[in-house]
């Protein structure tokens, strides 16, 4: 699988540990930075990751920051992108099960030194359910097709 990864300064250690666990696993990953600790605006990473899933270039994304949630609100203004803050393997099986979720947006400042190796392999594994699901999920389009977005 072709995966998106990018993260502010208080993502980019465990988003070096993902993308070794991840080539290791055989994905191709395509790294929007950062690599280092100074301080950086997430946006810009949740943009670039974004832009790649919604256009296809990547089947799936994955964008750390400090809590998740200002990821995936910058991320969610793409048309086509499903992101959720998840900082468990429940949160992550569930939100690709209900919600297609394709962007994975992790809380570095909440997962420390915890191994996300699992979490994330679960996030991979999962399928959409689809059903009652899929109706919900294309409401969700109705209203990104009656709005402006990227």
């Amino acid at each position: 699988m072709r995966i998106a990864v990018g993260s502010d300064h208080r993502g980019y250690q465990i988003k070096g540990k993902l993308v070794t666990l991840l080539t290791a696993d055989g994905h191709e990953i395509i790294d929007f930075g950062t690599d280092s600790d100074q301080a950086v605006d997430y946006p810009d990473y949740a943009v670039s990751v974004a832009k790649t899933v919604a256009e296809g270039k990547a089947e799936r994304g994955i964008l750390i920051c400090g809590n998740g949630f200002g990821m995936a609100i910058a991320a969610n203004k793409f048309r086509g992108v499903r992101a959720a803050a998840c900082a468990d393997e429940v949160m992550a099986e569930m939100c690709r099960r209900h919600n297609d979720v394709n962007v994975l947006c992790l809380p570095g400042d909440l997962i420390g030194d915890r191994p996300v190796g699992d979490l994330v392999r679960v996030w991979l594994a999962t399928e959409f359910e689809g059903g009652r699901h899929l109706r919900r999920l294309e409401k969700i389009q109705h209203i990104e097709d009656e709005r402006i977005a990227p």
